[in-house]
């Protein structure tokens, strides 16, 4: 079974494939990266490349589910809404692709993936790291994010009603 997770952002939007392999209850890594745009464009066009390359991804992956990280409260408006818009855009390309989405807070995959909520960015990038036994922590941060919003979507949705 393969899952996408998604860290949405408009600069920035993070991406993690992985692969459950259900006799033995193991993550393998399949790739993961970021989706960047430009400061440049408008909003408009930068979450055309963002929704055309969530597509993309889709197409290449076949990913049998999602994990998108939840909006969470930010004392910044501006970024909390252009947030707001990639996570729209991206429930809107997995919706119209027939995926199951499975949405998690921050706290929550902070919770799932160190045992604690309020866990620190280097502690999740460290066990996304040993879960899935690399060299180095997956860089950029956001690509890291996202692999732990899979981790956490592949487990809860391995044990789900979805199957």
């Amino acid at each position: 079974m393969i899952i996408l997770g998604i860290d949405p952002g408009t600069a920035t939007t993070g991406y993690g494939i992985i692969e459950s392999h259900k006799k033995s209850g193991e993550f393998k890594l399949v790739d993961f990266g970021v989706i960047e745009t430009k400061k440049t464009l408008s909003d408009a066009e930068r979450l055309k490349i963002l929704g055309d390359d969530i597509k993309d991804i889709i197409k290449k992956y076949s990913p049998e589910a999602v994990g998108v990280e939840k909006l969470f409260f930010t004392s910044n408006q501006k970024t909390a809404i252009t947030v707001a818009q990639a996570r729209g855009v991206a429930l809107y390309i997995c919706q119209t692709n027939s995926l199951p989405v499975l949405e998690y807070t921050p706290l929550q995959v902070k919770n799932f993936i160190c045992g604690y909520g309020k866990a620190e960015k280097k502690q999740v990038q460290y066990m996304v790291q040993k879960t899935f036994k690399l060299k180095k922590i997956p860089k950029p941060d956001d690509a890291a994010d996202a692999l732990a919003v899979a981790l956490c979507a592949g487990h809860f949705y391995r044990n789900s009603k979805y199957l």
